[in-house]
């Protein structure tokens, strides 16, 4: 074992393995009844953007535009606005009580992200999921909180089974010792993390760590990729951290890919990426098994 997988391990027995990980979420965020037919008429939609405005600025720092974003993109992905469904800005305006300005500015968001359409003569109507844009990290926390919760963990930790091991080899080829020093300095902080029962430092220095990873492959269609990882690590109702919950073996994991990449060994680096990623039992047999070496 390596010295740097012995110092995070030995920091990791000083206190019990069971460290929960924490995250925010939002609390008008729950998943529809089962039983729902169809979508619900407006007057069951929160309409003061105020009393949503205090439960989410906090944490996301966003003005009323954000706000109606937030809340019209969440309604959307959990199906309480169905696809075809008509958005009149003018009643949407009346029911958050917000300017036709901002009715306007976040619809054309929306639209950008592939949720709604606005055509003339027709109006905004809200699109299939088929025509919505999978891997904007909004939409990955929309889905994260809506019904489709289980099926956006498992596609965000296949999706991630088949970025992160390909990062992890071509990243063993780039000699740039200031990211690979960055890198080794999140596992240091993520082993003193887990030692102080720092559920939330961990989670952090762990998503730095990964979007590090991307970056260092140096192929930029991977690095505009590393949003996906960053969501999936980030959002609730799936893993907040690589592994399942902060623990020595996921500590070493980690260490293990900075081990291998300060030795430029690229099939290692591969190797213990999957490694670390299989630590879901929920991934690995649903996805396309590992290439072949020839």
């Amino acid at each position: 074992m390596s010295t740097l997988a012995h110092t995070m391990m030995t920091a990791a027995r000083s206190v019990d393995s069971g460290l929960g990980a924490t995250g925010d979420r939002y609390p008008y965020a729950e998943a529809p009844p089962a039983d729902r037919v169809g979508p619900p008429s407006w007057e069951g939609v929160e309409t003061d953007l105020g009393r949503v405005g205090r439960r989410t600025a906090g944490s996301r720092g966003r003005g009323l535009h954000g706000q109606l974003v937030q809340q019209l993109g969440q309604m959307i992905v959990s199906g309480d606005l169905g696809a075809d469904r008509p958005l009149v800005p003018e009643e949407i305006g009346q029911r958050f009580e917000v300017s036709r300005t901002v009715v306007r500015e976040s619809l054309r968001v929306l639209e950008a992200k592939g949720l709604v359409s606005a055509r003339p003569n027709v109006g905004t109507r809200v699109r299939p999921v088929s025509d919505w844009n999978l891997l904007d990290p909004d939409i990955i926390e929309w889905r994260a909180f809506g019904p489709q919760r289980d099926d956006q963990r498992r596609e965000l930790n296949e999706l991630r089974w088949t970025i992160e091991p390909l990062a992890a080899r071509l990243a063993a080829g780039h000699g740039r010792e200031d990211v690979q020093q960055r890198l080794a300095d999140m596992v240091q902080i993520m082993g003193h993390a887990y030692a102080q029962g720092d559920g939330i430092t961990f989670s952090r220095a762990d998503t730095e760590f990964h979007s590090l990873l991307i970056q260092l492959a140096g192929n930029r269609m991977l690095e505009h990729l590393s949003g996906i990882v960053t969501a999936a690590l980030q959002v609730s109702g799936g893993p907040v951290t690589a592994c399942d919950r902060p623990s020595e073996s996921c500590l070493a994991h980690h260490a293990r890919i900075v081990d291998a990449l300060a030795a430029g060994d690229a099939t290692g680096a591969e190797t213990a990426m999957r490694q670390l990623l299989t630590v879901h039992p929920e991934v690995e047999p649903r996805v396309v098994p590992a290439p072949r070496e020839h």
